[in-house]
């Protein structure tokens, strides 16, 4: 059966907003040094983050957090994370879309590997139009967004589900995702997966293209 490579999207496909601080204060007029919660770079110095971790919150809880304070700041009545993130990087999308993860795909795509996005909130943090301006995303196989199907990873319902659509065998893909807790998700239905480390991005996506037997360096 066809080996595929499965990735989430926010944190693996694009650089995440704690690496962006610069360019959403540009973009939203705010003095540089504005924004200082630093999630996993800074976990010691980000209290939210560490609730979120320790499942006390959950991730969407953490960026709705994240939302209203950036909003206030901005001078903004946001009401949901997309309008945040829409204003933060919606006008070049492709400046926060990592290189290695281009490599990567391009690489998977080459090789025959099925693509897949396994999200929980592709459209809903950044919004139905974001995708489209991102052609990379055409050479995907499957997308599968919890926006729309309301269940959400580590819900094994959530693995099964991609797995079916791309018509191949739990342990023929390789999940990536930068949460633990969706890792062992993964793991529980029989996936290969990579505990990707958003600070050493190309070791985390050459990890994978090994496990697909994948040769080539990632930079």
């Amino acid at each position: 059966m066809k080996k595929a490579l499965v990735l989430d999207f926010g944190g693996v496909v694009t650089r995440t907003l704690f690496e962006t601080h610069r360019l959403t204060e540009q973009a939203l007029g705010l003095a540089e040094g504005t924004l200082t919660w630093r999630g996993p770079f800074d976990p010691d110095g980000d209290p939210l983050w560490k609730s979120m971790q320790a499942d006390e919150i959950t991730e969407r809880q953490y960026w709705q957090q994240r939302t209203r304070e950036v909003a206030e700041l901005a001078g903004e009545d946001w009401t949901d994370m997309a309008q945040f993130v829409i204003a933060a990087r919606g006008a070049d999308p492709l400046a926060v879309i990592r290189p290695e993860a281009i490599a990567a795909i391009d690489a998977a795509h080459r090789a025959g590997v099925a693509l897949a996005i396994l999200s929980n909130e592709l459209d809903l943090f950044y919004g139905a139009d974001f995708r489209k301006k991102l052609p990379f995303l055409q050479t995907f196989d499957v997308i599968h967004d919890a926006t729309y199907t309301h269940i959400l990873k580590p819900d094994r319902r959530a693995y099964e589900d991609c797995i079916a659509a791309l018509q191949t065998a739990a342990e023929n893909c390789v999940f990536v995702d930068d949460q633990a807790r969706n890792i062992a998700g993964a793991r529980a239905v029989g996936m290969k997966t990579v505990h990707f480390d958003v600070s050493k991005p190309a070791a985390g996506y050459a990890q994978a293209l090994g496990l697909l037997d994948i040769t080539g360096e990632i930079s």
